[in-house]
């Protein structure tokens, strides 16, 4: 009977195709020191790894002919990192990765200028993205220039204060492909520029306007887009009820409206933006002018799909809450912060009708006092993950039980300033999902409480302790305790003296507390700090030097 041939294999990794070998690194290019090992295994290896990247973000500009040299096929370049990019710089770019690269950002950089943007533009004919935020050099001329970038389907020109109607009228006579432009604090950009946008962008879906000297008349072309998504018109002063009085559109795309900060518009004016936008999904108001009363919240009928709402700052009043309740019942995400006439009266009947609320600011609603309406928070809200409560101090201790009890999907809480005790933090540490739990000038709670949080809330990421009290000694200062094996960390803000170096040493025990976090990293991360002993309690003795 005749042997089989034995199959000598030189090299194992001749077996694997380049397919192989690219599902290998998607599965490890999360870790850059993963891939750097990887790369240095053998030369097919280092080969193989520059075909695959394409993304890449050099950390110094002089370094970038080399890195482009052999990463050839980089799509996605970020340069964030390196403040001077050169017009030779851009002009290596362009040849090394030409008709590869897809997007480009230079929000960070300087130092180039219209003749590299138009060696970028000539040869990258397949750029679709470039973000030149804060060139504050950048001129018409070099706005003309990215006009032959015709590919360009997203562009940012945030803080180009010298940029005029002319330039911008430019890129949109060039850049017909646009879908998403933005030109916040283009102080130089007026209704001109922005009403020609308008006529020759007809695929913009995103459009941020967002301190521009415009008024409203612009706003008559730009609502006229139809597959327009989000508008943002954040401090646009100029806008005004006047300006939008003859406003009638149609505009049935838009999702969301950002309106903040603008001062000279009231309740009238937002009716007349609100009146097309049958399926706004995202309205924010926050800082207005406007009072959030009945008359105001009724114009709210016809966006009965609205998901999300921001208010913050605003007068709003008891019969507007209960109105944004009644024809709003779909919101899932609701921000009241600094809102000083919220009472609990007004936000008791807007939490009854939103089952879906998934998140909730009521942070400085210093007129909340009762136990009966954060309890109805928890009662009506169920599947809430956030809640920001910082600095209501007037709710009592007893109100916190229930927040533990029945919102038990909380991600992120927020308890700064207030009068929550041990008892409370043993109710929330049964919120097992808890990543995110703020503590500071919480006076009242002890090493007890946070050994309960330490037990239950094994998914803590951050946990804020911070005092401004200057009458207590601090325990950690600004300090960061890294686990080994799940990449967690917590974050310990100096806390008053009823919170000890125990609580730490609790905080990252072995069997209680974060998984894959010992004791041992107590005394290492915090030995700067002289209130922390190694055996975790606090004492006026300084740490002794580990090895």
């Amino acid at each position: 009977m005749k042997k089989a041939k034995e199959i000598h294999i030189s090299e194992p990794f001749d077996l694997l195709s380049e397919e192989l070998v690219f599902i290998i690194l998607d599965l490890i290019s999360e870790n850059p020191s993963d891939l750097k090992s990887f790369s240095l295994t053998c030369k097919w290896f280092y080969q193989v790894e520059a075909k695959h990247r394409k993304s890449l973000k050099p950390l110094r500009p002089e370094y970038l002919p080399r890195l482009l040299s052999r990463y050839r096929k980089t799509a996605d370049l970020d340069l964030t990192s390196c403040p001077r990019v050169t017009d030779y710089a851009l002009s290596v770019l362009a040849c090394l990765c030409g008709p590869w690269l897809r997007s480009l950002d230079l929000s960070r950089s300087a130092s180039f200028s219209a003749a590299g943007l138009l060696r970028l533009a000539v040869k990258c004919v397949n750029l679709v993205e470039i973000d030149l935020s804060n060139s504050t050099d950048l001129s018409d001329a070099a706005a003309a220039v990215l006009a032959e970038a015709t590919s360009l389907q997203r562009l940012k020109l945030g803080r180009c204060k010298l940029l005029t109607d002319m330039g911008i009228g430019c890129i949109a006579v060039g850049c017909r492909k646009l879908q998403l432009l933005c030109l916040k604090w283009c102080v130089g950009v007026g209704d001109l520029g922005v009403a020609l946008l308008a006529v020759k962008c007809k695929d913009i879906r995103t459009l941020d306007l967002s301190f521009l000297p415009i008024t409203g008349k612009c706003l008559h072309d730009i609502l006229r887009l139809q597959h327009l998504e989000e508008l943002l018109l954040e401090g646009c002063f100029g806008v005004d009820d006047d300006s939008l009085r003859s406003l009638r559109h149609d505009c049935k795309s838009l999702k969301k409206l950002d309106a903040s900060s603008c001062q000279n518009l009231s309740q009238r004016g937002l009716t007349s933006l609100l009146s097309g936008a049958g399926c706004l999904q995202r309205l924010d108001l926050a800082h207005c002018s406007s009072v959030i009363s009945l008359d105001f919240a009724s114009s709210l009928k016809k966006v009965s799909t609205l998901q999300s709402i921001r208010l913050d700052g605003c007068s709003v009043t008891c019969d507007g809450l209960k109105a944004i309740g009644n024809y709003c019942n779909s919101l899932k995400e609701v921000s009241l912060s600094k809102c000083v006439s919220v009472t609990d009266e007004g936000l008791l009947s807007l939490v009854m009708k939103l089952k879906d609320l998934r998140k909730l600011d009521i942070t400085c609603c210093r007129k909340l006092s009762g136990v009966v309406s954060i309890t109805q928070i928890a009662n009506s809200c169920p599947l809430l993950v956030s809640l920001k409560m910082e600095s209501c101090s007037l709710v009592s201790r007893e109100a916190f039980w229930s927040i533990g009890q029945k919102c038990g999907l909380l991600e992120e809480l927020d308890l700064t300033d207030n009068e929550i005790d041990d008892e409370g933090l043993k109710s929330i540490s049964s919120c097992q999902s808890l990543s995110s739990l703020k503590l500071g000038i919480c006076l009242n709670i002890t090493d007890k409480g946070l050994s309960y949080i330490g037990n239950g809330c094994s998914n803590l990421r951050e946990l804020d302790l911070y005092s401004g009290n200057n009458r207590h000694r601090n325990l950690v200062d600004r300090t960061r305790l890294h686990s080994t094996g799940n990449n967690k960390h917590i974050i310990l803000q100096r806390h008053n003296g009823q919170v000890t170096g125990f609580t730490v040493q609790m905080l990252v025990g072995t069997n209680i507390g974060v998984p894959g976090m010992s004791k041992h990293h107590v005394p290492r991360t915090c030995a700067h700090c002289g209130w922390v002993q190694e055996t975790g309690k606090a004492g006026r003795e300084e740490v002794p030097k580990h090895q």
